[in-house]
């Protein structure tokens, strides 16, 4: 098991749109270095507490960085290999690791292995690089053949891995990636689309090349542990936990994310070995301050996220409270450009940052909070409490989604809490407290004994 992944809280970044690069890769242009961009973020990301930068994809494609050209060269609308080298040594001066999108499920149309499949068909020396290849068959390009993509959509095409050529070229990919960038990790796009088999391999020959490599697979749906073990990745994307948070929220029932919590982590939970990567929004789906009905409900949201079992992350301009839906399917609203001082003045975005700023800080000092069990406390459809505990330190977090101020009554063991936000001390009597928590927000408290 990767020994810093309990220790991390993880910044997204989809590049292309954080840096306001076209949409459309023109293949003449020379490089223009926007990625550089990345460097006057980071004394924001370590006023975050992120120690861990999650890059989309950054490679040569034709247009969203998912359909790949050429795994070897930077994006030129990003800039060149040198400077992302740059970028990942001042990232690493500066305690943050580096974590690279490994897009290895499909390639664009543009990849030029299959260039030379549509060239020249059944001669290709490189039909096999490609799944579900068929001759017989015809694709909306007109191709004179078709082959599997990603669902569905033809400009992403599926890469055989099961032909010994494709994953030597894959793992040759990761190599260099280590060697000239010194990357910590890979989020395997479309994990969930890839051989079992395959990812093991990919994992062993990781782990030889980088003992302290992390691999984090993007599943949507599934049993988690079947892809997140000893044999396979670190850890995967928590989608169950990313949409128990947000319609808790928004249904005020907070018996939903708690069930989700208690299957995962709780007494034989199935997932208690394992630190899930949670999320509120990413690349792909609706911006969260989109997605709540009652947006005062960010504030407990957050604090879940950054106290319950797993891996916190924060999608780049989301700690403003940025706003973005999935519209007419383009996912462009979901991935603007954004500058830091676009928020200077934003009264309501600097409130947001400075609570996670500080949500994050108490998770960085907690061992309970990155390492503890997970027990439920309380529960109703408006009131939740959990305890974390590790060792000899027990955090408490007591949320309340609702629109009136309430009082949560539930059994502790110990002297007093110690709220970690606002210093407040409530008194444990007769192994009973008595907490008061404002509406739409939540406490996080430090069992003192």
């Amino acid at each position: 098991m990767n020994s810093w992944i309990k220790e991390s809280i993880f910044y997204h970044i989809y590049p292309l749109g954080f840096c306001g690069a076209p949409q459309n890769n023109d293949l003449t242009s020379k490089p223009i270095p926007r990625l550089d961009k990345i460097q006057k973020w980071i004394p924001h990301l370590k006023a975050l507490g992120i120690n861990a930068l999650y890059l989309g994809p950054v490679f040569e494609s034709t247009s969203h960085g998912y359909d790949t050209i050429d795994y070897f060269k930077v994006d030129r609308r990003l800039g060149t290999n040198d400077l992302l080298k740059d970028i990942s040594d001042t990232l690493h001066k500066n305690g943050i690791k580096l974590i690279l999108d490994g897009v290895f499920n499909h390639v664009g149309r543009d990849f030029p292995k299959f260039n030379d499949l549509v060239l020249n068909k059944q001669n290709s020396n490189y039909s096999s690089w490609f799944s579900g290849v068929n001759f017989n068959g015809n694709t909306v390009y007109n191709d004179g053949f078709s082959y599997d993509s990603w669902n569905g959509y033809y400009n992403l095409v599926k890469l055989n891995t099961y032909n010994s050529e494709v994953k030597n070229y894959i793992f040759k990919i990761i190599k260099f990636w280590i060697e000239e960038f010194d990357i910590d990790g890979i989020r395997l796009d479309a994990a969930d689309c890839l051989e079992l088999n395959f990812l093991k391999e990919l994992s062993q020959y990781c782990k030889r090349l980088k003992p302290d490599m992390l691999l984090l697979g993007e599943i949507i749906h599934g049993d988690y542990s079947r892809w997140a073990n000893s044999e396979c990745l670190d850890t995967v994307t928590n989608y169950e936990c990313y949409k128990g948070l947000y319609s808790s929220h928004n249904s005020i029932n907070y018996f939903e994310i708690a069930y989700s919590l208690n299957r995962q982590f709780g007494n034989g939970g199935i997932y208690k070995n394992i630190p899930l990567y949670n999320f509120v929004d990413n690349h792909d789906v609706n911006r969260i301050a989109s997605t709540l009905t009652d947006l005062e409900n960010i504030y407990p949201l957050y604090t879940l996220l950054f106290t319950m079992p797993g891996i916190p992350s924060i999608y780049y301009g989301s700690e403003f409270g940025i706003k973005g839906t999935k519209k007419n399917g383009s996912d462009s609203e979901l991935r603007p450009e954004i500058n830091l001082n676009d928020f200077d003045n934003l009264k309501d975005s600097q409130k947001l940052l400075k609570f996670i700023q500080l949500v994050s800080r108490i998770r960085t000092t907690s061992k309970a909070l990155k390492k503890g069990s997970y027990n439920q406390l309380f529960i109703s459809n408006k009131q939740y409490v959990f305890l974390r505990s590790f060792e000899d330190e027990n955090i408490i977090t007591a949320a309340n989604c609702s629109k009136e101020d309430s009082k949560i009554k539930f059994n502790i063991k110990g002297k007093c809490l110690l709220d970690l936000i606002t210093k407040e001390t409530f008194n444990i009597e007769n192994q009973t407290v008595i907490l008061p928590v404002s509406k739409n927000k939540a406490r996080i408290l430090k069992l003192e004994k």
